[in-house]
């Protein structure tokens, strides 16, 4: 894992050895994220603007790590708007 200049983690998966995965890091998590993304703006949104694009990606990015949550996830979007309005 190397630590990028925003702080995030990135883990290298080299499939020129035969290998998909190490730790944490596989080829899937960004695979099932742009599926996802792809999915979601054919099946929602048809049209996106170029404008608007890093929005449309913090709300899938959101709905991807939330994925596993119990609560429905109109739910846990309203927790998060909740704590957005009382930190401001």
């Amino acid at each position: 894992m190397r630590q990028d200049h925003n702080d995030y983690q990135h883990g290298i998966v080299r499939h020129s050895v035969k290998r998909t995965r190490i730790g944490d890091a596989h080829t899937n998590s960004i695979e099932g994220f742009w599926s996802l993304v792809k999915g979601g703006i054919k099946g929602v949104y048809r049209n996106v603007s170029s404008k608007y694009m890093q929005t449309y990606f913090w709300e899938y990015g959101f709905r991807y790590s939330h994925r596993h949550d119990v609560a429905p996830m109109f739910r846990s979007f309203l927790t998060q708007m909740k704590k957005a309005s009382t930190e401001n």
